[in-house]
């Protein structure tokens, strides 16, 4: 059962070419410039000497211009740095806000090159960094909390500021969280693709198995056919030798030019602008003509019998039925003992129903393990194209392989 394909990414394709170290820089423009838009929501407040709450601190421009360069180089070694550049980003956040003096709270809009930073680096870096990360984010902003008599840090200890008086640690959290997801999908996402790259590949081996099969083993079996009638009748009739071999010949060119087209069609993915590549024909029913003379000169008589209305067919049904006829009439050759056999090719409405039939001795119901390749690949041809197919000894005697294989409703 094939796994459900991952799910697209967040991101459109041009974001995410943006490196991260860009976003971290692009948040502390953004902390930066949001008290002066928004003074109410992002403006730095202390706590007055009677207790009420402080006027607002209105950004310190001097202060940004001097932290802002170590903001943007520890945006610069995020990827390469990344603990460094984390804690480059804190320093730089504490002394921007002011938070070292402690009176003043750390707001969470002034941590969002921070958070950033936290969670562009959880999603890049393995368990280990982004779990240290985490550990110095939330110390400095837990220390702050204990240490700040503003914040009344005593009551930290009971639980009760966190939640409301500083919501950075929350931040933290969500984007520590937020960077673990992103980095399990694609965990997840790389070992699917791992998982299709190499079932790709033992599809691919199985199939150069099938035509290597399917190309070699029709053409040896007439090779080795007419090489024991040559050898049997070459003291006595030199001419039919001379015809044995002449057939041997021919089968012989026939099989090298369907390996040079296997392999030709292996090497297209490299080489896709060849002239060679692109006159590669695959085989098909329409060569039937030459497959059944070949076969009849060897000493087995194929009788084809054709039915329904004949039509082009798509390209891997046309290919399919033609193994399925060149396998079972080799087989036919090498194991059936029989001086003739019967092709029937129906052209039916809705799928192409092949059947190949003889009165040999038979082959047996099950072939032992190991053995049976040609039989094998045929069925995982039918099955990779949705059909059915059956192989097995005729109960009056011989054998029977017959397949149906549906034909798409585009190419009816």
């Amino acid at each position: 059962m094939s796994e459900a394909p991952p799910s697209p990414p967040i991101l459109p394709p041009r974001l995410r070419q943006v490196p991260p170290g860009a976003w971290t820089a692009l948040a502390w423009c953004v902390s930066l410039l949001y008290p002066s838009l928004a003074p109410g929501a992002g403006s730095l407040r202390g706590t007055a000497p009677d207790g009420g709450p402080a006027p607002a601190v209105r950004q310190d421009w001097a202060s940004a211009a001097l932290t802002t360069p170590v903001a943007f180089l520890a945006a610069a070694l995020l990827r390469r740095r990344p603990r460094t550049a984390v804690a480059l980003l804190l320093a730089a956040t504490v002394a921007q806000t002011k938070a070292w003096r402690w009176e003043l709270e750390l707001p969470p809009t002034a941590l969002l090159a921070v958070a950033a930073a936290l969670c562009l680096v959880t999603a890049a870096e393995p368990r280990r960094t982004s779990r240290a990360v985490l550990t110095m984010v939330l110390g400095v902003l837990i220390l702050h909390l204990i240490l700040s008599p503003a914040l009344g840090g005593g009551l930290l200890l009971t639980g009760t500021r966190i939640g409301t008086n500083d919501a950075g640690v929350l931040i933290a959290v969500i984007a520590w969280l937020v960077g673990r997801s992103v980095h399990q999908s694609r965990v997840h996402a790389e070992a699917l693709s791992a998982r299709a790259a190499t079932e790709a590949v033992t599809a691919e081996r199985l199939r150069i198995a099938r035509e290597m099969h399917d190309t070699v083993a029709h053409s040896i079996g007439i090779v080795a056919l007419q090489a024991g009638a040559a050898r049997r009748v070459i003291d006595t009739r030199p001419d039919r030798a001379r015809e044995a071999l002449a057939e041997i010949e021919s089968a012989g060119r026939e099989t090298l030019a369907g390996l040079r087209r296997m392999l030709g069609a292996l090497r297209r993915a490299d080489d896709p602008g060849t002239a060679a590549a692109a006159s590669l024909h695959p085989p098909g029913l329409a060569d039937l003509d030459r497959l059944t003379a070949a076969t009849t000169a060897a000493g087995v008589r194929v009788d084809v019998r054709r039915r329904g209305e004949r039509r082009p067919l798509p390209a891997e049904i046309d290919l399919a039925a033609f193994r399925i006829v060149q396998e079972s009439v080799a087989n036919v050759v090498r194991h059936a003992g029989a001086p003739s056999c019967r092709v029937t090719v129906d052209h039916r409405p809705a799928e192409l129903a092949i059947e190949v039939t003889d009165r040999g001795r038979g082959r047996g119901t099950a072939p032992a393990p190991g053995a049976g390749y040609g039989l094998a690949g045929l069925r995982e041809r039918v099955a990779l194209l949705h059909g059915e197919f059956d192989a097995a000894p005729r109960p009056g005697g011989g054998f029977r392989v017959a397949a149906r294989l549906p034909v798409p409703e585009e190419a009816r």
